[in-house]
């Protein structure tokens, strides 16, 4: 009996889905449809299109899908204020080691270049 009610719900999961993916296609054509119009301002389809996605994401969050979608981020929530952010100094000077690492490998990349260039014309005979 009870995976009977687990199929019941994963087919009632599936057409939800499929409901908030119709609506979410109907929204944006509608949100052109009704831009030849006349009444129909930019700001009432926006809104509107806005209304329907929301809408579609609310059907769509009471899904199995969705729900651990939710859980999902609000553990990652929860994880992101565990992480130990760095000082102000910190970050300008990594920031400072990364732009004066660039300029040495650039540098040095460069005189690369330059030196195999003029092996290259040596070896060709275009000097």
């Amino acid at each position: 009996m009870n995976t009977q009610a687990e199929d019941t719900s994963k087919v009632f999961d599936v057409i939800k889905q499929g409901l908030s993916l119709v609506f979410v296609v109907a929204g944006v054509m509608a949100f052109y449809y009704f831009a030849d119009i006349p009444g129909f301002t930019l700001l009432y389809r926006v809104l509107a299109l806005v209304a329907v996605i929301l809408v579609a994401l609310g059907i769509m969050f009471t899904t199995n899908i969705g729900r651990n979608i939710w859980v999902f981020a609000l553990e990652a929530k929860q994880e992101v204020r565990k992480v130990v952010w760095p000082t102000t100094d910190e970050t300008m000077r990594t920031t400072l080691l990364v732009f004066g690492m660039v300029i040495i490998v650039g540098l040095i990349l460069w005189f690369l270049d330059m030196f195999l260039f003029w092996g290259i014309r040596n070896l060709t005979g275009q000097v």
